[in-house]
């Protein structure tokens, strides 16, 4: 083999290394972020009034305050935050509440999630997304 294409393939292989490392970079970046963007999309921005909601919403966050009693046996529960959609809490922190949903068969998918230090979460699709809760408008 000629010297000078010996020499050519000896200077690809340096630079063939550093573009498969570039990548390997660029792709573990891009792999990171879309795992951030998906725990810290679910806490839609802002609070929502709780007039502005359904008004089974209201119905469940009197009777959290009021201690009950709640229509379903899971109220009450303990809420994971499994997803990470809501700020991050010890476990406990967070406990779970039906939203009735009028005409369904079962539990549906809204929910009012509440936290030890009195603020509130509201989903429409079953833990997809949340609104802050102010409970005072």
């Amino acid at each position: 083999m000629p010297y000078r294409l010996r020499r050519l393939r000896r200077l690809r292989r340096p630079q063939i290394a550093l573009v498969v490392l570039v990548a390997a970079v660029v792709i573990g970046y891009a792999i990171n972020a879309a795992r951030d963007d998906h725990h810290h999309t679910g806490l839609r921005s802002g609070t929502v009034a709780l007039s502005t909601l359904p008004a089974q919403a209201a119905d469940t966050v009197h009777l959290i305050q009021a201690g009950g009693p709640f229509p379903y046996r899971q109220d009450g529960e303990v809420f994971n935050n499994a997803e990470h959609r809501l700020p991050s809490e010890l476990s406990g922190y967070y406990h779970e509440y039906t939203v009735t949903t009028p005409g369904s068969s079962d539990r549906g998918a809204r929910r009012i999630i509440a936290g030890k230090n009195g603020e509130y979460y509201y989903t429409s699709d079953h833990y997809e997304s949340f609104q802050r809760v102010d409970v005072t408008r």
